[in-house]
C-alpha cells in the first residue's frame, strides 16, 4: 500500500524523534549504577559477556563494536578485578573464551539492580494511563526489533 508525502514525513518526524527518546533514556539509564570504578565500556563488555555465556576477545570486540587491542585493554581491566576469567578454546589452542566468574556476574546482577530501580521510580510517578501506554509502546518497540 503506498503511503502518502505526508504520511511518510509523519513517520520520519516519529523515527527522530523515537530515536532522539530511546537514545536519551538509555544514556540517562546507563549513568545509574552504584558507585564504583567501572568504566561504560568495562561494564558494556561484562554485560556482553554475561548475557552471550562466553565469547572469544574475537567475537567481544566485534559484538561490541571494538577493535581487538581496545578490547584487550577492557578485559585486561575485567581480568584485574577478578570479573573476568581466560579459560582454553576447546578446539583451538591459539585461542582462550572469556567468560564472567562469579563475582562479575555478581557486579553485574548488581548493575542492572540500580538501573532497574531507578526506571521503575521513575514510571511509579506517571499515571496509570501513561504506564499502560509505554507498556503497548515497548510491545511494538520490540516487533520493530525484531523485524
Amino acid at each position: 500500500m503506498e503511503r502518502s508525502v505526508a504520511e511518510r514525513a509523519t513517520a520520519e518526524q516519529l523515527a527522530i524523534s523515537l530515536r532522539e527518546a530511546i537514545t536519551r533514556l538509555n544514556r540517562r539509564v546507563r549513568q545509574e549504577r552504584p558507585v564504583g570504578d567501572l568504566t561504560f565500556s568495562q561494564l558494556s563488555a561484562l554485560t556482553s559477556l554475561q548475557l552471550a555465556g562466553a565469547l572469544t576477545p574475537r567475537e567481544l570486540a566485534d559484538v561490541e563494536r571494538v577493535q581487538p587491542p581496545t578490547m584487550t585493554k577492557i578485559v585486561g581491566k575485567l581480568e584485574e578485578r577478578g570479573l573476568v576469567a581466560r579459560t582454553p578454546h576447546p578446539t583451538d589452542r591459539r585461542q582462550v573464551i572469556l567468560a564472567a566468574t562469579e563475582r562479575g556476574r555478581a557486579v553485574y546482577v548488581q548493575f542492572e539492580k540500580a538501573r532497574n530501580e531507578w526506571l521503575a521510580q521513575q514510571l511509579e510517578e506517571l499515571s496509570t494511563e501513561e504506564r499502560d501506554a509505554l507498556e503497548r509502546a515497548a510491545e511494538i518497540l520490540q516487533q520493530v526489533a525484531k523485524a
